[in-house]
């Protein structure tokens, strides 16, 4: 069946897909396996889909729209997980804006419940030049080879202990402090569910190459596949000759995407040229330093984030033994610091 679609999902960018698709009523049950959807209901609230280009587009009721199949675990948004079987007519749910799409079993009450989605089919590819035998799309497709770990630069890991802990405003201060000094900057973003919005906010910023999971073959994140999908992406913006790297790791230190992978692996942990830790407060702040401390064997170098946001939280920052620094009222103390940290004896980018 062919069919001319509204609005397509982020999380199929590998594929560069037309709004003219062919689908099938046979449905590929796979994370990142693409498959067109109709809209049913109409949303006040958490009711957009970025598109391939990063543009957030309003969902209506009707709307015939495309995305890929994954599971989600946001504790300020929706837990969904991916169905074990799949039939056209079914009903699933729009999990984020991205597009993943899959069966939502709880919701935080600030976004509301998800969008209802009637599926209608798989998209198919036809890679092969006029022939008439498709394959099930899949963001996997075009997407990044895996790689050996090979960085040949100094990382800057970024990490939070929930989502919304201001890491990516960290690595937005960060990225343009070291790009205002001359140096090309790689964004990355190692963990969470497919969404582009950090990753061009860190463009924004002036990081001269991004990458994310996505562009790994990767809807969502877990323990299984964050190290080695992140093993790929830090090599892969390497190999881009930048001179430096800012790694964001989407979600919590202790959340369910797999940051612990990361964290705890001996290869991506010796490339760590310095760490910052986001917290939203003085618990987190202290726990979340203690907790990568103990458990991971990593010494925290800043503290940013909400904690930050005045005087009583950068003193008890303080009276742990720790640098605060916060990346929206002071973004240039944050970045020269880090600096200092990377770059101790040098004058690089001086």
């Amino acid at each position: 069946m062919r069919m001319h679609v509204d609005k397509i999902g982020s999380v199929t960018r590998n594929l560069k897909l037309g709004r003219t698709l062919t689908l099938s009523d046979q449905i590929l049950i796979q994370p990142g396996s693409v498959v067109a959807c109709r809209v049913h209901g109409e949303k006040s609230t958490y009711n957009q889909l970025e598109d391939p280009h990063g543009r957030l587009v309003t969902l209506h009721q009707g709307d015939l729209v495309i995305g890929a199949l994954g599971h989600r675990n946001a504790l300020h948004g929706y837990e969904g997980v991916m169905p074990t079987h799949l039939n056209v007519g079914d009903t699933i749910n729009m999990l984020n804006m991205g597009g993943v799409m899959g069966l939502c079993q709880s919701h935080n009450p600030d976004v509301g419940a998800p969008f209802q989605l009637e599926v209608l089919g798989q998209v198919m590819l036809f890679p092969e030049f006029q022939s008439r035998v498709g394959q099930p799309a899949h963001i996997a497709m075009g997407a990044l080879q895996p790689r050996d770990l090979t960085v040949n630069c100094p990382i800057i890991y970024i990490a939070g202990t929930c989502m919304n802990a201001g890491k990516t405003a960290a690595c937005c201060a960060i990225i343009r402090n070291f790009s205002q000094r001359g140096l090309r900057i790689g964004g990355v973003k190692l963990t969470g569910v497919s969404l582009q919005r950090d990753i061009l906010s860190m463009r924004d910023y002036g990081a001269s190459e991004i990458l994310d999971f996505t562009d790994a073959g990767i809807v969502c994140t877990s323990k299984e596949t964050a190290a080695s999908t992140a093993k790929t992406l830090l090599t892969a913006m390497s190999e881009m000759e930048v001179d430096l790297i800012v790694a964001e790791t989407g979600d919590g230190i202790l959340g369910e995407y797999g940051v612990q992978s990361i964290l705890s692996d001996p290869a991506l942990k010796e490339l760590t040229s310095a760490f910052i830790l986001c917290a939203n407060d003085p618990v987190g702040a202290l726990g979340g330093s203690e907790t990568v401390r103990k458990e991971f064997g990593i010494n925290v170098d800043i503290i940013a984030g909400p904690v930050t946001d005045n005087r009583v939280g950068e003193r008890f920052i303080e009276s742990l033994g720790l640098p605060a620094r916060n990346a929206r009222s002071n973004p240039k103390a944050l970045g020269d610091l880090a600096f200092d940290i990377c770059y101790p004896t040098t004058t690089v980018g001086v």
